[in-house]
Order: C-alpha cells, then structure tokens, then sequence
C-alpha cells in the first residue's frame, strides 16, 4: 500500500494553553481620622491582626499528572484506533509534573484516527475551575457532560482542507485541580470524508472518562 500525505492538520498538534488564576486583595479607605481615634483604632486592629487566624489555604487535590499513557483500556484503544500501538508515545514535556501527554496515532487501510490524552496540574483546586471555564470558553459550540469529573465539556469540529474533510473532538473535564483534555480525530482518504459526529464525539467521551477514571483511581502505569 502506497503511503497518503497526511492533512497538515492532522500533522500539527497545538499544545492547550495552562491557564493559571491570579487572585487579588481590594482596598478600600475611609474618612480621615484624628490622631487620637486613629491611636485607638490602631491598637484595635493590632489585637485583631494577633489574634485571628492565619487565612486558609487553598486545596490541590493532586499534585503531580498520573501517566497518560496507561489511562484509556488496551480494549477502548484498539477499537477507537485500530492499528495503533497499545502502549502509545509519551509527548515530552518540560515538567512532566504539571502536564504529561500521551498519542495514539494509526492509518487502518484508508482510515485514520488521532488520539491524545493530556493531564494538566494547577496550582490549586480554584485554579482549575479557572483554567476550565476559561478553556471551554476558548471552544464554544460544544455543551456539557454530565458525570465527568467534577465538570465536563465536549465539542465537535469540521475541518475540510484541499477537499480532505477531517472531524476532531475535544473533551475537557476538571478533577479537582487537575484538567483532563483528550482529544481524537479521525479522516478517510479514500472518500475525502470524515467520521461521522456521533462517532467521534463519543470515542471521545468515552476515553476521557477512562482517563479521568485512572487519575481518581490513582493509576500511575
């Protein structure tokens, strides 16, 4: 069988943007004091500055990304990228604490099929909800899924270059401070269509709840 080029799109792979929140204290002033109230108040607030407790901190469920490559069932990959190699190729990263990624990729015949799973580690829990909302909000057009981690999202694309159409579906979904992403996409080169949306939606889907499921099971390999 005579080798196919490969869509750029299907060959570039973007890494997601980490979202990281910053918070902030307001302050605010009151009327000018006179010296003798402002001496008084003084000594208020340093009895209330030693007494009171120290602000709390904030959670992090996880402090370092499980091994992507062993989170989705030899059984799930086999059917979602059939020809791929079952244990899949870690994506280097620069601190593999805070994001490990791992690919499958395979051409069965005509078909291809993409599939990655990323575990992205923020500073806290309330980070997460951050870089999640913000995530979601940079791929609109999609809509929740309900049981998938803490939060869920799935979205579906169309993408059609040279006449080579080429369908990718993201999952994002929030674990505490942990963000989840998989992506899979899929085209035929032999009738320049892609797969259909139900089924790549739910490939999707269905390998991001394996992966969520490792990281909450504490699955390293």
């Amino acid at each position: 069988m005579r080798d196919f080029p490969l869509p750029l799109a299907l060959t570039a792979r973007l890494s997601p943007v980490v979202v990281l929140a910053a918070a902030g204290w307001a302050l605010s002033s009151g009327p000018a004091a006179t010296p003798a109230s402002a001496h008084k108040e003084a000594q208020k607030t340093g009895t209330q500055s030693a007494t009171a407790p120290a602000t709390a901190a904030q959670s992090k469920s996880y402090s370092a990304a499980p091994a992507p490559c062993g989170s989705v069932d030899v059984k799930t990959l086999k059917s979602l990228v059939p020809g791929a190699k079952t244990a899949g190729k870690e994506i280097k990263s620069t601190d593999e604490k805070l994001r490990r990624t791992c690919s499958w990729n395979a051409l069965d015949g005509y078909d291809y099929r993409w599939l990655d799973v990323s575990y992205e580690v923020m500073n806290s829990d309330e980070a997460g909800q951050t870089a999640y909302k913000n995530r979601i909000a940079d791929k609109s057009g999609g809509g929740a899924v309900p049981g998938l981690g803490d939060e869920g999202y799935s979205v579906v694309n169309l993408t059609t270059q040279d006449k080579q159409q080429t369908r990718e579906g993201v999952v994002i979904s929030r674990v505490g401070n942990v963000l989840v992403v998989v992506t899979y996409n899929g085209s035929d080169f032999e009738t320049k269509k892609a797969p259909s949306t139900d089924e790549i939606n739910k490939g999707a889907i269905k390998a991001a709840k394996e992966a969520v499921a490792a990281l909450q099971s504490g699955r390293t390999s």
